[in-house]
């Protein structure tokens, strides 16, 4: 697993521990978490500002609200890019 799915994974356990249902995504350029947001929460400010302390630590995240799917509540960690070597393909080595 890539160093961005073990991050994700890490978030992913924090968010579940505070009572989210989550899944993680593996992708090209990065991995997702993706947690739905329950009614519940946003009653609770002290929750919120906890789930958002964990997702803060993402490279980028967002909370996403349809009048068909509810509430979710999205981060991304992105994969790392080597700084050396083959970079880019042969014609972009350094």
């Amino acid at each position: 697993m890539p160093a961005s799915g073990v991050s994700a994974a890490a978030l992913a356990a924090r968010l579940s521990a505070l009572g989210l249902s989550t899944r993680v995504e593996e992708h090209p350029r990065h991995t997702s978490v993706e947690a739905e947001v329950p009614e519940a929460l946003s009653a609770d400010a002290e929750l919120w500002r906890r789930v958002l302390d964990v997702v803060a630590e993402a490279d980028r995240f967002g909370l996403l609200a349809t009048s068909l799917n509810g509430r979710t509540l999205w981060a991304v960690v992105r994969r790392t890019v080597p700084t050396t070597g083959d970079v880019g393909g042969p014609g972009h080595q350094r």
